[in-house]
């Protein structure tokens, strides 16, 4: 039987051991209105962490009833920082709570997720951690957040070793670990759950709608970033944890930012040995494995249920996203190098308005 079908109904556990709310955010501006308005329905334990906004971020979520928490600027901002900053505070303020749901102040929660989370984990004392579906709220907006709804629900239901960073967990859980890693620049949520499931806990996807994303990407330099920040992170989290998907996702990234420099190399070679005709026949079976790779990706995508010319998109930009990402390599190994502190990479601009559009 899967978490989902063990659920009592809406209601039951928030009522017995109660929900808190962490909202993390960073001038999200409209976004950050309409993630409140979406969690006042149904929690009133509310906690905002605000990682230096300049817009008015502070003034609405007080508005909105929410204990503020404005972090220390003289320190480098993250989520991890950012979220364990936000439970020690709803906690001092709700010690009783049970469970705490985190969101970032770019989403809303949906309908009675809350207490169907709850639930869940009520009824599955093994369980640390629940997550729905993210949904992107404008994917007709750009091709950037087309993929961004493809990446947020590319895994399926069930036991799980990672959910992404909005979701469900149980104090007793967070607390047996210490929270997150502060340290941990981004990759916070996957280094969280490996540590969870080292103590014998287990993570799970429930079938069910949890929360809207609006992700604001209309520019190919915001996607850039985005992936060069995954090139960062990933490489931080490979290091210090040594987290098998995030070995893979380092190496690859490596292995296929440098194909030219192989494709060049191994036919100047053959040239040299074989001749010129040898050289470019080479040259052209080496070339082709590039998009032989793009079109397994995209035909894999495809064939999960996607549609084409989505999966042909998803294909397209994660082969070139390695070239970002290597540069993020490159960043994270000159920070260590220097002995500098992380850095926040971030790729959105401020207060996303009602069409989806950053201003």
């Amino acid at each position: 039987m899967n978490v989902e079908q063990q659920t009592r109904g809406p209601g039951s556990a928030t009522s017995e051991g109660g929900v808190g709310v962490v909202v993390i955010g960073r001038n999200e501006g409209e976004r950050l209105r309409r993630c409140l308005e979406s969690i006042v329905r149904m929690a009133t334990r509310i906690v905002y962490v605000d990682s230096g906004s300049t817009d008015d971020s502070v003034g609405m979520a007080r508005r909105h009833g929410a204990v503020i928490v404005e972090l220390d600027t003289s320190i480098p901002f993250c989520a991890a920082r950012a979220r364990n900053a936000g439970y020690q505070k709803l906690i001092e303020s709700h010690p009783r709570l049970n469970y705490v749901q985190f969101v970032d102040g770019d989403c809303e929660i949906i309908g009675d997720w809350l207490p169907f989370a709850a639930d869940a984990l009520l009824s599955r004392a093994d369980y640390a951690i629940v997550a729905g579906w993210l949904r992107e709220k404008f994917p007709e907006i750009s091709i950037y957040n087309r993929l961004g709804d493809f990446e947020w629900n590319s895994s399926g239901t069930g036991e799980v070793d990672a959910v992404g960073g909005i979701f469900m967990i149980r104090r007793e859980a967070f607390d047996s670990v210490g929270g997150f890693d502060p340290t941990v620049a981004a990759g916070e949520e996957p280094e969280l759950c490996q540590r969870l499931i080292r103590k014998g806990w287990r993570i799970g996807r429930l079938d069910r709608d949890m929360a809207l994303h609006d992700l604001a990407m209309t520019r190919f330099g915001q996607w850039w970033k985005r992936q060069v920040r995954t090139g960062y992170g990933g490489l931080d989290v490979d290091t210090r944890f040594g987290l098998p998907g995030y070995k893979r996702i380092t190496y690859r990234a490596r292995f296929w930012s440098a194909w030219p420099l192989f494709v060049l190399g191994i036919s100047t070679i053959t040239g040299f040995v074989m001749g010129p005709v040898p050289a470019v026949i080479v040259a052209l079976l080496t070339v082709s494995i590039w998009p032989a790779q793009l079109c397994r990706i995209a035909l894999r995508a495809w064939h999960r249920g996607n549609q084409f010319t989505v999966s042909v998109a998803y294909a397209f930009f994660t082969m070139i996203s390695f070239w970002p990402q290597m540069v993020g390599q490159l960043m994270y190994w000159n920070d260590r190098l220097t002995k500098r502190r992380f850095r926040l990479l971030e790729h959105k601009t401020n207060c996303g308005t009602r069409s989806g559009r950053s201003k």
